[in-house]
């Protein structure tokens, strides 16, 4: 067994849900989720299929999107994984529960707009995913400036009353 470090290609701005699932028919209803939680969304999906064919199967609102997904699925080359590729504005919070009600999803590994590295095993049969590393280490403890910034945050930002 080999160990590889992924790191995904992603404009800062943009957030990424990773995840794994069991079924060719996973990018269509992640699509219908995605359009049918937040209308107007931009996204891509990409979704790599273990059997048969093993194609990336890809869809989404905008090519772009739906491009850096392939690319990010590409490089994965993970079985039974998808990458959702939100684009500006659009956020993980809105869509997380939705797309976890999705009945082919097993796992989310994450969702981010963090830089994400993916821990990928490699055997002789094909690879998978072993872990995330989302983001940066932790720095210290919050004092309560750093308190009052986050209730700050998240009620100029509307997630909170």
């Amino acid at each position: 067994m080999e160990f590889d470090l992924v790191t995904l290609d992603k404009p800062e701005t943009y957030n990424v849900i990773l995840g794994q699932s069991h079924f060719i028919k996973t990018v269509e209803d992640l699509h219908e989720v995605l359009v049918g939680t937040v209308p107007g969304i931009a996204f891509g999906v990409a979704f790599c299929e273990a059997s048969g064919k093993c194609l990336i199967r890809s869809t989404g609102t905008d090519d772009a999107l739906v491009e850096l997904a392939v690319r990010n699925a590409q490089a994965l080359a993970a079985g039974h994984l998808f990458i959702i590729v939100l684009g500006e504005g659009f956020y993980p919070i809105n869509v997380l529960n939705a797309v976890k009600t999705v009945p082919e999803v097993c796992h989310i590994f994450c969702a981010t707009a963090n830089p994400l590295q993916v821990v990928i095993a490699e055997t002789e049969q094909g690879r998978g995913v072993m872990g995330v590393i989302d983001g940066f280490m932790p720095q210290g403890v919050e004092g309560s400036d750093d308190v009052v910034w986050r209730h700050d945050l998240l009620r100029t930002i509307g997630y909170k009353l």
